[in-house]
C-alpha cells in the first residue's frame, strides 16, 4: 500500500496586498449592489481551480486587491455567490473571496481533511486498502451516489473508494455521475 503525501506541504502562500494606482480609471462596482445570480446555476456548488496560481480578490473585479494566492491546481472551492463573471468562493478552511469564472473548472475534486485517510478497494471499511492519503492531498471525484456515504475517487494514479466524511468537496446527499 502506498502512502500519498501532500506535495504542497512545503508551499507557503502569504496574503498579497496590491496598492491600486489612483490615476487608473476602473469601473467601480459597489459591494452594496445586489449580485446577479444566474438562474440556471445552482448555488452553492463546488468547482475547482484551473491554474496552479490563482488570485483570490477582496471584491468582484481586478480593481480589488488580491487577498490570497492559491498555488494548488484542481483545489476544490465552493461557489457561494455570483456577480457577472466573478464568483465568490469559500475554501476548505472557510476563507472567502472573489475569483474570475475563467479561472474555475466544473471538474469535481476533493481535498483530504482531518487526518490520514484510507482509500479502499470497495465501499466498506473492511475492504482492502489501496493507498493512504495525507491531509491536504487533492484528487478527483469520479462518482458519488445519493444513498451511499462512499464516493469513487482518484489521487496520484490510485483509484478507490473514500467516505464522504473523509474529505471536503461534495455535499452529504449530492449525486456525482
Amino acid at each position: 500500500m502506498k502512502k500519498i503525501q501532500n506535495k504542497y506541504s512545503g508551499v507557503k502562500t502569504l496574503p498579497i496586498l496590491i496598492l491600486l494606482l489612483t490615476f487608473m480609471d476602473f469601473d467601480k462596482v459597489s459591494l452594496a449592489e445586489s449580485p446577479s445570480v444566474k438562474k440556471n446555476s445552482a448555488l452553492p456548488r463546488f468547482v475547482s481551480l484551473k491554474q496552479e496560481k490563482t488570485y483570490l480578490r477582496t471584491g468582484p473585479g481586478v480593481q480589488y486587491p488580491i487577498d490570497w494566492v492559491y498555488q494548488i491546481k484542481k483545489l476544490p472551492l465552493e461557489v457561494i455567490l455570483e456577480f457577472g463573471t466573478w464568483r465568490k468562493v469559500r475554501d476548505v478552511r472557510g476563507g472567502q473571496g472573489w475569483i474570475h469564472q475563467s479561472m474555475l473548472s466544473s471538474i469535481r475534486t476533493f481535498i483530504i481533511t482531518g487526518k490520514i485517510r484510507t482509500l479502499r478497494k470497495s465501499e466498506s471499511t473492511k475492504s482492502n486498502p489501496v493507498a493512504k492519503l495525507e491531509v491536504n492531498v487533492v484528487g478527483k471525484i469520479s462518482k458519488c451516489e445519493h444513498i451511499s456515504s462512499w464516493c469513487i475517487v482518484s489521487a496520484d494514479g490510485y483509484k478507490g473508494w473514500l467516505r464522504r466524511v473523509d474529505f471536503w468537496g461534495v455535499y452529504s446527499q449530492e449525486v456525482i455521475k
